[in-house]
């Protein structure tokens, strides 16, 4: 895969690092990618619009209201491009992104886009640290935007940190990524379950756990921006699931272990991150249970192991299986034990301390070949992680046919407009 012969929108915001964006513009013509560039109002306080038309040839698009343009300019550009790059991303334009703010022809461009889109982030030290910063990060991330960097080295003010853009070729190198992996899953189902199970003991009370189901909500965002058929199997949470996905809502262990198994024929890919309880009650209590004395005893019994069931039914290596191993100790042996005794190709260990509740994790990857111990990153980093390594482990022969055979089950796509005939003026 490679960036010729592609539409790449590139997108200049108002940093001290837009001066970069001009060998950016370079280093993609230079990989025979067409270029067109949308620039903010304040960056063309540090880069000259010329500059860019220079390189490009076609004028830089900085005014949203150019009267000189019939059309909506950024309704035009969004049509035409390939991919979205935004570079600089600034800590102001993350902010007016994640929120859905579309005042500039930037913004516009990025709210109109159903291609793909890289931000490269770029601020001062003390800004990228500050968590609002990193809450808009992340709210973009799980609509599926790529980003590339920052990079720790010198900053405007000579000052040693975090927030540097990373440089050209490297964002060039992550958006060449970006398109490959833009549709890898396309044709394929995954099945995905997460949250916890409740398992009622009667009708006001139940067990459960503290699964907030945000990994298992993060991998199949995740997994539709990247083509993928998603099915997400999810117990009582609080989340909204992401758009596009088909949702199945069940209560306890018997009801995904239902759900679940149910769809093994449709699928290519399980993932399995729910916290399923290991036991439930031996009978839920059709009245309240009223309280009497000082204890009491409850009965409980084993809850179907659903991932190991998978891995006993499954044919040959489909679907491929993904556990998950939540531990408090040996996290890492506990996932290789997970690993052999279920049949699975890949367990996703990790610490419970660490994992539960937040948008933050850290997890080891245990497959028969490795114990791949990762550092702390977000949730939507891990889950493009995990992905990374079940599309490794998918039949490449398989994806070219299943494509096919999507493209003819979703029908027709809506008509977009000729590479070429945007109405922009050169």
């Amino acid at each position: 895969m490679s960036v010729r012969d592609k539409h790449v929108l590139v997108a200049v915001c108002g940093g001290i690092a837009a001066f970069k964006a001009v060998e950016l513009v370079r280093e993609l013509g230079r990989r025979g990618a067409k270029v067109k560039v949308a620039m903010t109002p304040n960056a063309t306080r540090f880069v000259g619009p010329i500059t860019f038309t220079g390189i490009t040839g076609e004028p830089a698009i900085t005014d949203l209201w150019d009267a000189s343009y019939a059309g909506e300019i950024h309704v035009a550009l969004a049509d035409w491009a390939d991919a979205l790059v935004i570079a600089p991303a600034t800590a102001n334009v993350l902010a007016r992104a994640a929120h859905g703010l579309a005042d500039d022809v930037v913004l516009a461009c990025f709210a109109c886009a159903d291609c793909p889109v890289l931000m490269a982030p770029a601020m001062h030290e003390r800004m990228w640290r500050r968590p609002s910063t990193q809450r808009n990060l992340e709210r973009l991330k799980a609509d599926g935007v790529r980003t590339v960097g920052p990079v720790e080295g010198a900053l405007a003010n000579g000052r040693v940190g975090m927030g540097r853009m990373a440089e050209p070729a490297q964002i060039a190198d992550a958006l060449v990524q970006l398109m490959a992996s833009a549709s890898d899953f396309a044709g394929n189902t995954i099945v995905i379950s997460a949250g916890p199970t409740l398992e009622d003991i009667d009708p006001v009370r139940y067990i459960s756990n503290r699964s907030s189901g945000r990994m298992g909500y993060a991998l199949a965002s995740v997994a539709r921006s990247r083509g993928a058929r998603v099915v997400l199997v999810t117990g009582p949470t609080a989340l909204a699931p992401p758009d596009g996905v088909e949702v199945v809502n069940v209560r306890s262990a018997l009801d995904m272990q239902a759900a679940i198994v149910g769809t093994l024929k449709q699928a290519d890919v399980v993932i399995m991150t729910a916290a399923v309880a290991d036991y439930r009650p031996a009978q839920a209590r059709a009245q309240k249970i009223k309280k009497q004395g000082d204890s009491m005893q409850l009965e409980l019994i084993k809850n179907p192991d659903i991932l190991a069931e998978l891995g006993h039914k499954r044919s040959g290596k489909r679907p491929v299986l993904v556990g998950f191993a939540m531990e408090t100790e040996d996290v890492a042996a506990y996932g290789r034990k997970k690993l052999l005794d279920k049949r699975v190709d890949l367990v996703v260990a990790n610490e419970a301390r660490v994992a539960f509740g937040g948008d933050d994790t850290q997890a080891t990857l245990v497959s028969q070949a490795e114990d791949d111990a990762l550092p702390p990153m977000s949730k939507i980093e891990l889950a493009q992680r995990i992905l990374d390594r079940v599309r490794a482990l998918l039949p490449r022969s398989r994806s070219l046919k299943e494509s096919r055979r999507a493209r003819l089950l979703r029908g027709p796509r809506p008509v977009r407009p000729r590479k070429g005939r945007s109405r922009s003026k050169a």
